[in-house]
């Protein structure tokens, strides 16, 4: 049977992603910090956590991530508040990197195998003509670069192994809660399509940032 790896199982996304890679015949193991104690912010937790794992796995999410830690999302330059800055990058920049440090070892050795990392489309600078959301976009532009790199790296010992940065779309969660206006998905329909964009990546593909449709997104 085939084995994947949850990483924020208890998530909106990430637990819907959980449901639909069983549906899909796969073995999965989740871990979160609510059900497991996993803090991807600190190295030590990542390190007991994930050195405890034995892989191989053949499919990775990393589903973590949040808004604004708490907070709004800044609409200016003069709302930037730097410690809650910090805290957006190391969810969602750090956390990720701390967890791709792992990846290699749990990926096959020979074989297709794929790694999807939550990302989202305002982190792309290319695709950005608002402004605002400071934080939030600097960390998800951060850990794009993380994904890329991640992707040369890994691909270098792992030659079939295909790596993304993912945008999920908007998704109907607690994460999104606070912004009625937007069209939304439901956690499982995410899930359905996320998985269904990294079962269609080509080895050549990896390392790209790609919204839910499989639509190549701007750096």
């Amino acid at each position: 049977m085939k084995r994947a790896l949850v990483i924020g199982a208890s998530g909106g996304i990430g637990a819907a992603l959980a449901a639909e890679l069983e549906t899909r015949d796969y073995a999965v193991t989740g871990l979160s910090r609510s059900v497991d104690g996993l803090d991807v912010t600190d190295a030590a937790s990542v390190e007991r956590h994930l050195g405890a794992l034995e892989g191989p796995f053949d499919a990775i999410f990393v589903a973590v991530g949040t808004l604004a830690d708490g907070g709004a999302p800044e609409k200016s330059l003069s709302a930037i508040e730097p410690a809650q800055m910090a805290r957006v990058h190391m969810v969602n920049a750090i956390g990720p990197a701390l967890v791709l440090a792992h990846v290699e070892r749990l990926l096959p050795r020979e074989g297709r195998s794929t790694v999807g990392v939550l990302s989202a489309r305002v982190g792309s600078i290319g695709d950005n003509r608002m402004g605002g959301w400071y934080s939030y976009r600097a960390s998800k532009a951060a850990v794009n670069q993380v994904i890329h790199g991640a992707a040369i790296e890994i691909g270098r010992k792992r030659k079939e192994a295909v790596i993304a940065a993912l945008h999920p779309g908007t998704v109907e969660t607690a994460f999104t809660a606070g912004y009625p206006g937007h069209s939304k998905v439901s956690p499982e329909e995410a899930a359905r399509n996320l998985c269904d964009v990294m079962a269609g990546l080509e080895r050549t593909q990896s390392g790209g940032f790609f919204d839910y449709a499989g639509k190549e997104i701007p750096w």
